[in-house]
């Protein structure tokens, strides 16, 4: 109650003196214009089916994969050594067993250390590029493994890549670049409170062009918006950008404009323009009269919204990394900035993590596992640890709820998915199994692994799943089965040959939220493939609403699909604000050397790819939907969508 009061004489007093020439000058005339429970934990694996004898199979480590050519052609990664099932092998070129081994491979000084390493003449090879020899890479679930592996091993021995020497502001300045609005991202801090922070308002800011040994301020308008970063010009100096300084709009020394007169701060020009006019009070009652400036409660707002309701040593339900299909249960380590650093709870050195958003689907309270019917790893800790408790139910995100009494997912439906293991592609893919509230486990067809532990778990409302012939429709590359030779794909043959039936279009999520997302813009994003990283991006496409981005510095191979509502994605600035690190762009010299033949062969392929599409939207909703009357909108290759309309429409007879 005594802080509501004194917020309250606080308001009143700010409100009073701007009344009185914006109640600023008090502060100026101070100086002279000279100067989980226990029931989850005990449920056990659903047991693994037998293998039909007619399928070719490999073994690796205990683990069956199974390939339906039969052909499984071999490949030696450049980066390590290792010895590996080609189509296994990361991006086209196929010349690295994970994407670890591929951007490790970019940088020219640890290349030369292996190199070095591993090719020194008349030196046996070392104990590790033995073990490498012996563990051959034959499926994308033991890649992931691997790759989880060998980060967890260079989080011990290097630290993060240091952010010093990028400027977000020097970056936007020098190449014009747009950033995303704070209002594109609800789950991030003031996302859904920005208000009308724009360019034009005036704030009250520290002034570094003084002489003067105490700390003053001056005011500044907003000159250009990037995400929470703001270019700041100082009142008077009209058209000079000399003293142009870019800073972040929430932070602790960015204040309205009433702020000095109400705390007995001094307002001093800048010396630089302190002799341009004799009457600094009439000055600025010129300038602010009818002027914006931040609310008197923005930075109590700012503090809010950067409370997060997870705390350490949480316990909760997990996707298991090195098995897609199960889950496990993790304890919250660290919260930075709403995300959550989670240790296995299984693990003694705590070196066994997984980073994810709060509001991540990937993570869920204790039992949800056990509720739906979803995989669950048994932990070998018997009971909780001291201090450890269950994470309540009500702060995990809330899905859609969905109706399946009627028409619902069956097993054995064809659809398309974005790969949780390859985000760039989204593929042929298969309803395994049909889970409760609305839960459904997906496949990829052709490179699944015999026992299913790389199926992967999404809702019926997820903006990751499509139905058939989304990728034909708006123009995106549809990955075929591994090893399906009849190209170009097409799904009526596919089906018919599968003899399986498409989902219903009706099934899926059609809402299309008004994002604010445009091609170009840039913000911070989740590497996905390496969660505990946020990179600078860019978005490249937009189709209704799902944002292709692009890691700056990094081929377009290591592109993401990514939904506009993701918890993922972050406006410029964020890591800033939270303290989080953020990975700058790769160097020239930091990128994956790619031959001019070797892009011409993949924009040729691409080519060619769009130019064998025959299927009209026509002929699918005839051909695939069973006769129901349900079409697509036609899109293009970068459609903004961002209305409420869904991009599929039913035809009303």
């Amino acid at each position: 109650m005594e802080n509501t009061k004194e917020l309250t004489e606080h308001s009143s007093r700010v409100e009073r003196k701007r009344r009185d020439s914006f109640g600023m000058f008090d502060g100026y005339d101070s100086c002279s214009e000279d100067t989980s429970s226990s029931s989850s934990s005990d449920e056990s694996e659903e047991e693994v089916a037998p293998l039909p004898s007619s399928l070719p199979i490999i073994k690796n480590n205990g683990q069956v994969y199974t390939y339906p050519d039969g052909k499984s052609g071999m490949a030696t990664c450049e980066m390590c050594g290792m010895v590996g099932v080609r189509d296994a092998f990361y991006s086209k070129t196929k010349r690295f067993c994970s994407v670890s081994c591929s951007r490790s491979y970019s940088s020219n000084s640890k290349k030369a250390s292996i190199l070095a390493r591993l090719q020194v003449a008349g030196k046996p090879p070392t104990k590790k590029a033995k073990v490498l020899q012996k563990q051959p890479l034959v499926a994308k679930l033991a890649e992931y493994a691997q790759y989880q592996a060998t980060l967890q091993n260079q989080a011990k021995t290097k630290a993060a890549v240091p952010v010093e020497g990028f400027s977000w502001g020097n970056y936007i300045n020098s190449n014009s670049f747009t950033a995303a609005p704070v209002t594109c991202f609800k789950h991030a801090p003031m996302g859904t409170c920005w208000g009308d922070i724009a360019e034009g308002v005036r704030v009250e800011v520290p002034n570094t062009d003084c002489s003067l040994p105490t700390k003053v301020f001056w005011i500044a308008g907003i000159v250009k918006l990037a995400g929470y970063n703001a270019l700041l010009r100082y009142e008077g100096f009209e058209n000079d950008s000399s003293l142009d300084f870019w800073c972040n709009i929430c932070g602790s020394d960015i204040h309205p404009v009433g702020w000095c007169a109400t705390s007995g701060k001094p307002l001093v020009p800048p010396r630089t323009i302190q002799h341009k006019y004799t009457n600094w009070k009439a000055f600025l009652v010129k300038r602010l009269t009818g002027a914006k400036t931040l609310p008197p409660d923005f930075s109590q707002k700012v503090s809010e919204s950067m409370q997060y309701p997870f705390k350490t040593s949480m316990r909760v339900e997990v996707v298991d990394k090195t098995h897609l299909c199960r889950t496990r249960v993790a304890v919250v380590e660290s919260v930075i900035g709403g995300r959550l650093r989670l240790v296995y709870e299984e693990s003694e050195d705590k070196s066994d993590d997984f980073w994810c958003h709060m509001y991540s689907p990937l993570i869920h309270h204790i039992g949800w596992s056990r509720s739906i019917g979803h995989r669950f790893k048994r932990s070998d800790i018997t009971k909780k640890q001291d201090g450890h408790f269950d994470a309540p139910p009500h702060l995990f995100m809330k899905v859609k709820e969905v109706d399946a009494a009627g028409e619902w997912f069956k097993e054995g439906m064809k659809l398309e998915a974005i790969d949780p293991l390859n985000l760039s592609a989204i593929c042929v893919a298969t309803v395994r199994k049909v889970l409760a509230d609305g839960y459904l486990m997906i496949g990829i067809d052709g490179s699944e692994a015999a026992d299913g532990s790389d199926w992967f778990c999404y809702h019926a409302t997820s903006p990751s799943i499509f139905p058939v012939g989304f990728c034909e429709i708006n123009m995106i590359e549809l990955t075929p089965p591994r090893g399906y030779a009849k190209l170009p794909f097409k799904w009526f043959d596919y089906l018919r040959e599968t003899d399986s039936i498409a989902a219903p279009v009706k099934l899926f999520n059609k809402e299309v939220p008004n994002h604010g997302f445009h091609v170009g813009m840039k913000l911070e994003a989740v590497d996905l493939m390496e969660p505990r990283l946020v990179c600078v991006a860019t978005v490249t496409r937009i189709i209704h609403r799902l944002l292709r981005i692009h890691f700056d510095g990094w081929e377009d191979e290591y592109d993401q699909w990514v939904d506009c509502e993701s918890p993922d994605l972050y406006p410029v600035g964020w890591c800033q604000l939270t303290g989080y690190q953020l990975q700058p762009p790769a160097p020239q010299s930091s990128r994956d050397s790619q031959s001019s033949s070797s892009k011409q062969k993949k924009k040729a392929k691409s080519q060619q790819y769009k130019g064998q599409k025959k299927m009209t939207s026509l002929q699918l909703k005839e051909e695939l939907l069973d006769g129901e009357e349900y079409s697509f909108l036609q899109g293009t290759s970068d459609q903004e969508s961002n209305g409420s309309a869904s991009y599929y429409i039913k035809q009303e007879p």
